[in-house]
């Protein structure tokens, strides 16, 4: 055991190393909450799978695996899918707005008062994804160290906090490229082979496991369907995705990086569900299937490669906590304080304040969410159900008005705020009366959000040409230096985006 926690000591340093170097990088807005948008196929690639492949990816879905068999892989099949979705129809669009928040990206295409509601929906979203990935991780630290569970998130919480404070999205993108690698040896390469020949092969497995855990559905259609509908749904407007694709060099990186980034996810997704499976062989009678990973891991794996496996675990965990902890502060500072603050200065009549190029206030905005995050996560048990909640608002309110502003060029501001208000009612009101974890709130959230978007925006006057003319404008990448909107932050130009554009990574 003392080798596994020499690996796993020397893993966490080196995160805060490479924290340390992302501080020298990140030296101007676009730095810190884009990596400059500079990043090549490689490190693109990498990050993006690595924001992807969470807790629940790799913890969740060995456990589904465990639990239902081959169709557990359906729940990361969906991730996948919708990362190839976005890859290949919208993220080189997406890519050429140059923009660093969905609520942007909104504010441009259909006038400010869309991004408003937009942006604390988005928040909320991505604050519960930091609280849940830090518990997830804390739960690692509470097992390795045998510390209590406060101390635990203090320990994961302050690695992730620090580094993603000292070098923004530099540091997330190397700490990235760390975990995808570690993740890939850890699960793909050891874990996956070590544990099917450990159950006696796939004939082996096929012979001593349940009926059906061979059967594509036995997982259920309409779960099936409720996760292409959140996670697919989710992969194409989620925050913490268009941060990532914001950080591609290029629309062709973007777009390429990513469909090699989403068929990595598919490949992981059925490596997961054939761990659960050799678990299940080996192990048929645990009490909980969430405990299918530490059971695998600490019955199969020798010294060292454990600790390996476990870092790769953790890898997955604090890769998610952290992209979704920039996206978060990203959210809470672009599309809401700096709002309130300008809606504040024009009713006193005050001159709008210059925006400033530097990096301080987002720092402080990640360092302040990094600490509620970590307090929420001491304070709650089990936040799976208000992720949950968060998915099913964030799919069902904002997923029409963002593809549509995309796809349908008659779309305005009036059927945008429409569908939010309609879709966001609709899955509350399920949720009520269906409860929080039932699949009908996103069905008749969807469909809701759909019927106001298009029968209100053909009701209404259409978007003025002007504002259409400049948002097509903005989509085939064509930039006037200055603002973005106008009252959204300015684009990158030339003279803001840091280091020169011509450099490559």
């Amino acid at each position: 055991m003392a080798v596994d926690y020499l690996v796993m000591t020397a893993y966490l340093l080196g995160l805060v190393g490479a924290g340390w170097w992302g501080r020298r990088r990140a030296a101007s807005k676009s730095e810190f909450l884009v990596a400059g948008r500079r990043l090549g196929p490689l490190m693109y690639t990498g990050t993006m799978a690595a924001i992807v492949l969470g807790g629940a990816s790799t913890v969740g879905g060995v456990a589904l695996g465990y639990r239902y068999g081959i169709s557990g892989a359906a729940m990361v099949l969906a991730i996948g899918l919708g990362l190839l979705a976005l890859s290949i129809f919208f993220s080189a669009r997406i890519a050429r707005l140059r923009v660093y928040t969905v609520a942007e990206m909104l504010s441009l295409r259909y006038g400010d008062a869309a991004s408003v509601i937009s942006g604390v929906v988005m928040w909320m979203y991505t604050l519960m994804l930091v609280v849940t990935s830090t518990i997830a991780y804390a739960s690692v630290f509470d097992v390795l160290f045998d510390v209590p569970r406060w101390g635990a998130v203090v320990i994961g919480g302050t690695i992730v906090v620090g580094y993603s404070v000292l070098g923004g999205m530099w540091s997330i993108t190397l700490t990235d490229m760390v975990q995808f690698v570690v993740q890939s040896v850890g699960v793909l390469l050891l874990l996956l082979p070590i544990a099917v020949v450990k159950a006696g092969g796939f004939a082996a497995m096929a012979d001593r496991l349940p009926h059906g855990y061979l059967s594509p559905t036995s997982i259920g259609g309409q779960t099936i369907l409720t996760y292409v509908l959140i996670y697919s749904f989710g992969m194409l407007i989620g925050q913490d995705i268009w941060q990532r694709v914001f950080t591609a060099r290029s629309d062709r990186v973007a777009a390429w990086g990513g469909t090699a980034a989403g068929a990595y996810c598919l490949v992981y997704a059925v490596a997961g569900a054939v761990i659960g499976m050799a678990t299940r062989t080996l192990h048929p009678r645990l009490a909980d299937a969430d405990q299918a990973f530490a059971a695998i891991v600490q019955h199969a794996l020798p010294a060292g490669v454990k600790g390996l496996v476990l870092a790769a675990a953790l890898s997955a965990m604090m890769s998610t906590a952290s992209g979704a902890l920039l996206a978060s502060a990203t959210v809470a500072h672009n599309d809401v304080w700096v709002r309130l603050r300008r809606l504040a200065r024009r009713r006193s009549g005050a001159p709008a304040p210059q925006e400033s190029g530097g990096v301080a206030s987002d720092r402080v905005a990640v360092a302040v969410l990094g600490v509620v995050s970590m307090a929420l996560a001491c304070l709650l048990g089990d936040v799976i159900a208000a992720l949950t909640v968060a998915y099913d608002l964030l799919v069902g309110g904002l997923l029409i008005p963002v593809l549509g502003g995309l796809v349908w060029r008659r779309g305005n501001l009036q059927g945008a705020l429409a569908s939010m208000v309609a879709g966001g009612t609709t899955v509350i009101t399920f949720m009520v009366t269906d409860g929080l974890l039932a699949n009908e709130p996103i069905y008749y959230g969807l469909l809701a959000g759909f019927v106001a978007y298009v029968v209100v925006s053909l009701a209404t006057r259409p978007t003025e040409e002007a504002v259409v003319e400049a948002w097509r404008r903005r989509l085939a990448g064509e930039h006037a230096d200055g603002p973005a909107t106008a009252d959204g932050p300015a684009a990158d130009s030339p003279a803001t985006a840091g280091d020169p554009a011509t450099a490559r990574v």
